[in-house]
């Protein structure tokens, strides 16, 4: 009677906060750089790792946009208060360069 396969690990979840995967990114380094990992240990933890990076640079790239779009907000409120007042609008610094 032939053996059954081996299962397949279960599939790592995506970390929803920033911190958790850099939590995971720094562990598998920990682990990977202690030699508790063999050879294939540390190729997946390596693809794992490279997946948290992916993933930490895409909640990064939405709070980066978030923050952009926050800050524009807060500047078309002050410029209309300004015409309110009839101040001149405010310019960015990427208009003044």
């Amino acid at each position: 009677m032939p053996k059954d396969p081996k299962p397949a690990p279960p599939t790592p979840q995506e970390p929803e906060r920033f911190e958790d995967a850099l939590d995971e990114i720094e562990a598998i380094i920990e682990k990977i750089e202690s030699g508790e990992y063999g050879l294939e240990e540390s190729i997946a933890a390596y693809e794992r790792g490279s997946a948290l990076l992916k993933k930490s640079r895409e909640i990064l790239d939405k709070a980066e946009q978030r923050v952009t779009e926050i800050n524009a907000s807060l500047l078309n409120r002050a410029d209309a208060s300004d015409q309110e007042a009839g101040k001149a609008p405010r310019t960015t610094d990427a208009e003044d360069a």
